[in-house]
């Protein structure tokens, strides 16, 4: 069964992208905690950090330099942006696909929950 980013990714469900390229996309999170607040999401299905595996190094990096491009196009680079990645039901994962929250526009509290 597919998830619901590889939905998105497939264009079963209709979304606006903020980002895409061959290995990526980004969208706005449907409940956001943030002023700014997108998600960063794989096309290819890891499905959690806890087993993601070496050969997913080159596309984890990717995923945490296109949320700094975002942060830089949205201008929170400057005053600060987090980068979250949940793994498992007690970190908060709702999906079972690795995806980076890309979270600022105001302060942020620490800890963080």
């Amino acid at each position: 069964m597919k998830t619901l980013f590889q939905k998105i990714a497939d264009r079963e469900i209709p979304v606006k992208f903020v980002f895409e390229d061959e290995l990526c996309f980004a969208i706005e999170d449907i409940n956001p905690q943030a002023p700014v607040h997108v998600l960063v999401i794989p096309k290819r299905v890891v499905a959690r950090l806890g087993v993601a595996e070496e050969s997913d190094a080159a596309l984890l990096g990717h995923l945490l330099v296109v949320a700094g491009k975002i942060a830089r196009e949205r201008g929170i680079d400057a005053t600060g942006f987090r980068t979250v990645v949940n793994s498992g039901r007690d970190a908060g994962e709702t999906v079972p696909h690795l995806h980076v929250h890309l979270l600022g526009g105001r302060a942020l509290g620490w800890p963080p929950g």
